[in-house]
């Protein structure tokens, strides 16, 4: 990660992923707040996200968004605390996006698919 144009195109992704999960927090928040509030309850809300399609696809950009934006962060962390360089921080925030993913893929496939 030593290259400026590697450098600028992580800073870029990380910076867009942050904009797209700052909408989905708020999207996310509101809809609990006004759900809630509305009486349903936790039951009721899986019953209604249950093969819902606009509502896996929300979450589906959800999980790739963090997916982007935390390994960035984490990789960053690793070469500033740690001191890991290049291929150590890459191998890091790789293995952690792919968890990440794996594990959104899989709690929104579980509400979605019940």
């Amino acid at each position: 990660m030593n290259s400026s144009m590697t450098q600028a195109r992580l800073w870029y992704w990380q910076r867009m992923s942050a904009m797209l999960l700052a909408l989905c927090v708020a999207v996310h928040l509101v809809t609990l707040v006004y759900a809630v509030r509305g009486g349903l309850t936790a039951a009721e809300i899986l019953a209604r996200t249950q093969g819902n399609l606009p509502f896996a696809v929300f979450y589906l950009v959800f999980v790739a968004a963090v997916a982007v934006h935390a390994p960035i962060g984490l990789a960053r962390i690793a070469e500033e605390w740690l001191g890991w360089r290049g291929s150590a921080s890459m191998a890091l925030a790789g293995t952690f996006a792919a968890i990440l993913l794996a594990l959104g893929l899989r709690a929104v496939w579980a509400v979605f698919a019940g």
